[in-house]
């Protein structure tokens, strides 16, 4: 008898903010596995939305892909590494590295099937690769992506938690999920009007990249 197909699903959480890391997320799922997380209500991160009982469906959501998955690996790309690649124009170039890591120290074997949600960004992965799918909308190709995004976009939460609730006390709550809206700048003008430059946690080549102010955002 043939054993059934591992689906390795990745996905990543957070490429756009100003604000934190991104996140990428790798998940391993037999038949039984992805057919139990479906039941279980496993879909897009983003279909639960923002705000924080959001957060708390995909944290317990995580929790269940957990402890189903035949394997699963979360990398948190700090502020550092990626204003280094995106400097130079290399997000994409960064993430497929990431990927390609989580991949490889998961054990992705010949027969393993890969989906990636994103065509253009993951596509030139197949030159290390060559069975591996790059979709759009990755998510609803398999169930393993929905979950990786799951896992991805919970880490990503917890640590945009970790920064707003390490500023509040100087500076109120901090709104806005770290993306470049008005409750994150209004945040990032405050900090810079009294420390006289970004938070470390703000990634700087989000700017020109001849000048980081905030204000050419």
């Amino acid at each position: 008898m043939t054993a059934p197909r591992r689906v390795f699903g990745v996905d990543e959480a957070g490429r756009g903010p100003i604000l934190g890391p991104m996140v990428l997320g790798v998940v391993v799922l037999l038949p039984k596995q992805a057919a139990s997380l479906r039941r279980a209500g496993v879909v897009d991160s983003k279909h639960f939305g923002a705000g924080e009982q959001a957060c708390s469906m995909r944290a317990e959501l995580a929790q269940a892909i957990v402890a189903q998955a035949s394997a699963h690996a979360i990398r948190v790309v700090e502020v550092d590494e990626i204003d280094h690649y995106t400097w130079r124009g290399q997000l994409n170039a960064l993430e497929r590295r990431v990927a390609a890591e989580m991949l490889r120290e998961l054990g992705v074997g010949q027969g393993d099937r890969i989906v990636c949600d994103g065509a253009t960004l993951f596509s030139p992965l197949r030159a290390l690769f060559p069975g591996l799918e790059a979709k759009d909308h990755g998510e609803s190709v398999h169930t393993a992506v929905a979950a990786a995004s799951i896992l991805a976009k919970d880490a990503r939460d917890r640590a945009f938690a970790e920064i707003a609730a390490r500023y509040e006390p100087e500076f109120g709550p901090i709104a806005g999920g770290g993306y470049i809206n008005p409750a994150t700048r209004r945040f990032l003008d405050a900090y810079q009007a009294r420390h006289g430059r970004l938070p470390p946690e703000a990634r700087k080549s989000w700017g020109n990249k001849d000048d980081a102010n905030l204000s050419l955002l």
